[in-house]
């Protein structure tokens, strides 16, 4: 018996020793493979790289200090071990614009696997190829119908005016959390055309939120991890969005000639989408019309605060917008292109506040841009946040580039110009104390950005 066991226990170490020289060699053999090919660099440690390094939170308007250090000693692209993967990681303005605008060419979206486990293998954020051309044709169609429907801007517009109501006693208020609140009530009011005070729309948020915290955790399938119940929280999120297609469905086939014309209704339309498809397409929906346009929201507020002069001349654009309207009357599309100085706003806190900080791409073959080579197979980093001084419309990338620009771009700038429209007129605000925006790499804001406001008149 003692002899099995000692057998059995040599066995095991010698496997792990084995396990251990086989993560090591795996780890540094590309390091030695493409010497002469890769820029220059370091790995870190096996299986862990300098992942943890670069994930290491920092104010979103820097670099970070992994990213400065490495560029002062490398220069702005330069070799990594990230995300398990011998990566590439570029600073380099003209690269990253060259990486986006060449996706499917040299370039392919490579998220992590555990990004797939969490937001599904259909989900647009990570399909490729025509799968992802057809999903985003769809997403395209679906914007271009909806932007400038009255319906759609009349209900951006109630839901903000709800929300700022709600304030009429208020000395102060999270903002993340009121931006939070007003853009998931936009989202799932134009996605599914459920209100706030339906059952179901409390449902989808709390497992939504916590879809959200998973989204970000350490991917370790364990129950009760946060990825474990982010997981779990999709698959209600997928159980509840099923029953509400399936309830339109049988409500559009028993009322033949009466379809609205929203959507959902566009969704079930499209005869080239699978169920999953469907699903992982309202995730997708609720997943950028919540998170990134509630923080673009954050920062246009928050920069706002902070120059008077910036904030004077936009409340000018607006009353003049408003003193040709009715008092109870809504806004249109054209009252929208009236705002430029809006625009510039929002364009500032994008590109100041490094919403999006990288994308995950890999190479398709091997790739030599000016005097940097990038190995096939390799992961590829272009990292936005280092497009600080970028002032042209060829390199400002807040939502992304090339053929995987965010289709729900321009829905962002409409909800957040329309909420500002009000948040301008109505209210004058300070920040209650010291609450910079962190990258974790996602940005956040610690303690929820706390304003002080005052409602004007």
């Amino acid at each position: 018996m003692d002899g099995w066991f000692w057998s059995s226990a040599i066995v095991a170490f010698v496997g792990l020793i084995g396990l251990l020289l086989y993560l090591i060699i795996s780890h540094f053999m590309p390091l030695y493979l493409k010497l002469g090919v890769a820029p220059k660099g370091s790995f870190g440690w096996p299986l862990v790289g300098e992942t943890l390094s670069f994930l290491s939170p920092h104010a979103s308007n820097t670099l970070g200090s992994f990213l400065q250090d490495h560029c002062n000693r490398y220069g702005k692209v330069f070799k990594s071990h990230l995300f398990c993967s011998p990566t590439v990681v570029s600073c380099d303005q003209e690269l990253n614009n060259f990486i986006l605008q060449n996706e499917e060419k040299l370039f392919q979206c490579s998220y992590p696997k555990p990004i797939h486990g969490i937001l599904g293998t259909s989900s647009m954020l990570v399909v490729v190829g025509d799968t992802h051309k057809r999903l985003r044709s769809l997403a395209l169609t679906l914007v271009s119908t909806t932007k400038s429907k009255p319906e759609y801007l009349n209900d951006i517009e109630r839901i903000a005016i709800q929300i700022m109501d709600a304030w009429k006693d208020k000395k102060e208020v999270i903002f993340c959390e009121e931006a939070r609140k007003f853009t998931f009530n936009v989202i799932v009011k134009q996605v599914l055309g459920l209100t706030p005070e339906e059952p179901q729309t409390s449902k989808i948020l709390e497992d939504f939120l916590t879809f959200m915290k998973g989204l970000i955790s350490f991917p370790l399938y364990i129950p009760g991890t946060p990825y474990a119940r982010a997981v779990q929280a999709r698959a209600r999120i997928s159980s509840t969005v099923k029953a509400i297609v399936e309830e339109r469905r049988s409500k559009g086939e028993n009322s033949a000639g009466n379809k609205k014309s929203d959507f959902l209704e566009i969704l079930l339309s499209a005869n080239s989408l699978s169920e999953d498809e469907r699903v992982s397409f309202v995730l997708d929906s609720l997943l950028g019309g919540y998170e990134t346009t509630s923080l673009l929201m954050a920062l246009a507020v928050l920069f706002l605060g902070q120059s008077p002069a910036a904030l004077q001349q936009l409340r000018s654009e607006h009353e003049s917008i408003r003193n040709v309207k009715g008092k109870e009357e809504y806004l249109n599309w054209d009252d929208y292109k009236k705002m430029e100085f809006t625009q510039h706003v929002i364009n500032e806190a994008l590109r100041c506040g490094n919403i999006v900080k990288f994308v995950h791409r890999k190479a398709l073959k091997d790739v030599r841009f000016k005097d940097y080579s990038i190995p096939c197979g390799w992961k590829v980093l272009p990292v936005f946040s280092a497009n600080q001084s970028q002032s042209t419309c060829k390199i400002f990338t807040p939502f992304g580039g090339g053929p995987r620009f965010c289709p729900g771009s321009e829905l962002a700038k409409v909800e957040t110009a329309f909420f500002l429209h009000h948040l301008v007129l109505n209210f004058r605000w300070t920040t209650e104390g010291v609450d910079q925006p962190m990258a974790y790499p996602y940005v956040e804001f610690h303690r929820g950005m706390p304003l002080k406001v005052d409602r004007l008149g």
